[in-house]
């Protein structure tokens, strides 16, 4: 099926500031990012004031770098999107305005898309198709999610983190070892060099649902540490790492047998992580399930995957509301 049409999306829900020119088949004519990293870095986390500064200063040239790489101008474009939440709300009002502005001027429709969401369509991007229906596993800085999403795209929640999501677990062992911001990329440089990985424990495997919880795996590297001060940090590194990617694996796996899925569909920013990305990849040649994940550009926050979930909304007549809120926390979803 051939659509023709172009979205510029834009996604701005916490430090990077991205715009993207998406045609209706789900092609990626310009994915740019312009990341903050450098100026978060000092202050070991985002700072919300800084983010969103940083996006006013450079949303204007992310969208016209976007366009000029897509080779098209604002007057080819068909829908304007954008994210609106979850994210930290100055951030999201920045991206949420710009997207308001362009389609008021060129009176063109406006879109609004959940930032969870647009990462699990982020599977869609360049022709991918995968089975559905699909375990849908979302593992960013501030979710891990599991969703059910059926035959006719429709998503619902099964299971999500009762306390700290992975990423921010990453996050919080790096600053324990005094690894560099941000800490997931440095838990897993580090965790390759190591010989003697540390034991910790597999939490809330035997919870009996699909929730997770690694508050506890946190503690219990804090708490090594104290213990045996002179412990390789490559070794409590891979340690950590192991642990979260076997909860991960096994969690999808009990997922799988309950929802009877034709596929898993893995998303957000930590599956970047080569280690899971592997763990994964051995899962599905042994348990002989489709598992699919993003290209490494679109795994991380970017615009890109916010047009692939504006082309589903557009042309299911789901137009947003110049009124509509930006929103800081994941919305309740349908659960079943």
């Amino acid at each position: 099926m051939i659509v023709m049409g172009l979205v510029l999306a834009i996604e701005t829900s916490c430090d990077e500031t991205a715009a993207a020119v998406v045609d209706f088949n789900y092609n990626v004519l310009s994915n740019i990012v312009a990341s903050q990293v450098e100026y978060h870095r000092k202050f070991g986390g985002v700072v919300p004031e800084i983010a969103s500064r940083k996006h006013v200063e450079n949303i204007n040239f992310v969208v016209d770098s976007a366009l000029e790489k897509a080779g098209v101008s604002f007057s080819d474009i068909d829908v304007f999107a954008s994210t609106k939440g979850p994210g930290l709300i100055g951030a999201l009002l920045v991206g949420m305005a710009t997207a308001k502005s362009y389609a008021l001027v060129y009176r063109k429709p406006l879109i609004f898309v959940d930032h969870i969401e647009a990462h699990i369509w982020s599977n869609f991007l360049d022709g991918k198709k995968p089975k559905l229906p699909a375990i849908t596993l979302v593992v960013s800085g501030g979710h891990t999610s599991f969703y059910l999403l059926d035959e006719n795209r429709n998503l619902m929640s099964i299971g999500e983190t009762i306390d700290d999501a992975v990423g921010e677990a990453f996050d919080k062992v790096a600053k324990i070892l005094n690894l560099p911001y941000p800490g997931g990329p440095e838990i897993e440089k580090i965790a390759r060099e190591s010989k003697n990985p540390v034991e910790f424990v597999r939490p809330y495997l035997d919870s009996g649902d699909l929730n997770f919880s690694f508050s506890g795996l946190k503690t219990a590297v804090l708490y090594y540490l104290r213990k045996n001060p002179d412990a390789k940090k490559e070794d409590v590194a891979a340690g950590f790492q192991n642990s979260v990617i076997d909860v991960l694996v096994q969690k999808t796996e009990q997922a799988i047998r309950k929802y009877r899925a034709n596929s898993v569909l893995l998303a957000g920013g930590v599956i970047a992580n080569s280690a899971i990305r592997n763990a994964f990849i051995e899962f599905s040649k042994k348990e002989g399930v489709e598992v699919s994940f993003p290209q490494f550009q679109y795994c991380t926050d970017n615009a890109a995957m916010v047009g692939a979930r504006a082309v589903d909304s557009f042309l299911a007549g789901k137009i947003g509301s110049f009124s509509e809120p930006a929103y800081s926390t994941v919305r309740p979803t349908k659960r079943v």
